[in-house]
């Protein structure tokens, strides 16, 4: 990779010019030639996929990873596909994301105070990289932590894959990770000691199909408390193009995290991420699920 990246958009220009594995590559660029038929008029992105969000986000989401039909033709992390429906309607839902939908880049989706990314940017066969492909892509997963590093504050990675690349990443770049290490579970929350703050580390299923259609996740199960923020200094954002809302509070960089002593299951889950404080809302996560890609 060279020389230490130190900003996202450097980052993610080299990113996307990643070769490193040859299968992946041979994939990537055959699913975006031949095409899904509802897709025949598009142009795929057929490239690594970079991360999505601002730079100083205080929230992290990590998960697997691009899907052959949806980021991989889109070019945008959990864009274009299902999972990605359930996903930004949860961000949304909770103050997070401009809008409920992402369609392509260029939709107007913006996202506030967090980011997503992936420990594999490129679409696997069968939704299912190899350790060595996983080990190869590690790098970025590297320089994009140390990019968020001063301003990061809480981790939700989706899906056991992503916990158990991640661990060793934040153990690297200086958190203090229990050893054994923690186990992937959905509602699991590690507070992870660090040089200047603590991160927060929090498990969930992964948004994926296989559990939305199976039911081991259902809207139901996914009602949550609005996002609250710290009581210092009031956000007035008003998202372009939309009214006033009045049932949250837009999340900012600056969130104090201060975890539960539990987690539910479910219920509450981003309630719980975000802690106590302010004024209480409520939203509908329409569907996190477990390991696979996006789709």
């Amino acid at each position: 990779m060279g020389a230490a990246l130190t900003d996202i958009a450097g980052l993610d220009a080299q990113l996307i010019e990643c070769r490193a594995c040859p299968r992946l590559v041979e994939w990537r660029e055959k699913v975006a030639r031949e095409k899904r038929a509802s897709f025949r008029d598009e142009t795929y992105w057929g490239r690594p996929v970079p991360g999505f969000g601002p730079p100083d986000a205080s929230l992290l989401i990590v998960g697997l990873a691009p899907a052959a039909h949806g980021a991989n033709r889109t070019g945008r992390m959990f864009t274009g596909d299902r999972s990605g429906d359930f996903l930004y309607a949860a961000l949304h839902a909770v103050g997070l994301a401009s809008q409920p939908t992402a369609t392509h880049i260029g939709d107007g989706l913006e996202l506030f105070g967090v980011r997503i990314t992936s420990p594999v940017h490129c679409a696997p066969p069968a939704n299912k990289p190899t350790p060595d492909e996983r080990d190869n892509c590690r790098h970025w997963l590297d320089a994009e932590l140390r990019i968020l590093q001063p301003h990061l504050r809480s981790v939700i990675v989706l899906g056991g894959f992503g916990w158990q690349s991640l661990l060793p990443v934040l153990d690297d770049a200086g958190w203090a990770v229990p050893r054994p290490r923690p186990k992937f579970g959905h509602g699991a929350h590690v507070e992870l000691p660090g040089a200047e703050r603590p991160l927060h580390l929090f498990g969930c299923y992964h948004v994926s199909q296989q559990n939305t259609f199976t039911g081991r996740l259902t809207p139901a199960m996914l009602e949550v408390g609005a996002v609250r923020r710290r009581p210092r200094g009031r956000a007035d954002r008003v998202i372009p193009g939309h009214p006033p809302r009045t049932n949250w509070t837009p999340v900012r960089s600056d969130a104090t995290i201060v975890p539960f002593v539990r987690l539910p299951p479910v219920r509450e889950f981003l309630d719980d991420v975000f802690g106590h404080a302010a004024e209480p809302g409520t939203g509908r996560l329409h569907g996190v699920d477990a390991e696979g890609g996006e789709g």
